[in-house]
């Protein structure tokens, strides 16, 4: 007989039973709830695994279970997306509704007839919440960062670059020179930061082009009260020769209003 004394006792959660660590898996407990569609091949007599996903024929020699619905997929189905998984989880009611506010924001300001006088401070602050929101549904980055050291900004990507501009998000608390090489990887730019006699890639103010010092932190230009950087705002990304410090001229990268 068999003993094992374990601190924590598992329990299967297909057929309740209380296994040990070494146990636990219901392969290796031969779970009697969990039967596997098998199938004896010809060849060497081998046993192979069946995919239960519509009318596939695919099969592999191991099982290959979903840990959310327990059934058992081939390789190309093994993802919940790809075999319709009854367990799949629907987006989030927060992140439709967040959605539904930013398109009711932005339909609420066009069809607001342009007015004078104290508007320009109210509307940019209003237009910079809608940006920032924007990007928090798109923007890419690390995504083990904690949503308090997020820092957000639509990067305007260099002039020979497959894309005009990518919303990305870095952590604030990064070096300039960071959340450069995080930038160029997420981009697929060539970076030779690294080789005195190259280009560099450099973040760029967005109103006057001036390079951001590397060793800086994103925070202390976004502490700055005179500093063009904001949470939800535009950045600029660019290869610049060794002795330049500014770009020549901004409006080529940004939008016009």
């Amino acid at each position: 007989m068999h003993y094992h004394i374990d601190f924590l006792p598992f329990v299967c959660n297909a057929c309740s039973g209380v296994f040990c660590i070494e146990h636990r898996s219901r392969e290796s407990h031969s779970c009697s709830e969990v039967p596997l569609k098998k199938e004896v091949l010809t060849s060497g007599g081998s046993t192979s695994y069946q995919c239960t996903f519509e009318d596939c024929k695919g099969k592999e020699l191991l099982p290959v279970l979903c840990p959310h619905c327990q059934n058992n997929f081939c390789l190309a189905h093994r993802h919940q997306d790809d075999h319709k998984c009854e367990k799949l989880e629907t987006p989030k009611p927060r992140m439709a509704a967040t959605q539904q506010l930013v398109k009711n924001i932005v339909e609420s300001k066009k069809a607001l007839p342009a007015s004078k006088g104290r508007r320009g401070a109210k509307s940019s602050a209003t237009a910079a919440k809608v940006a920032l929101m924007k990007l928090k549904l798109h923007a890419d980055g690390d995504k083990g960062l904690p949503q308090t050291e997020r820092t957000y900004f639509q990067v305007f990507l260099p002039k020979e670059a497959k894309d005009g501009s990518l919303p990305m998000f870095f952590c604030s608390r990064w070096s300039v020179g960071k959340a450069v090489d995080f930038a160029a990887s997420l981009a697929k730019l060539k970076n030779n930061n690294n080789i005195l006699t190259a280009k560099k890639l450099r973040l760029c103010h967005p109103q006057t082009g001036e390079a951001l010092k590397m060793d800086d932190t994103l925070l202390s230009w976004l502490a700055h009260p005179e500093s063009p950087l904001y949470n939800g705002g535009n950045i600029i990304l660019e290869y610049l020769d060794n002795d330049c410090t500014e770009l020549d001229d901004v409006t080529a990268y940004l939008p016009q209003s």
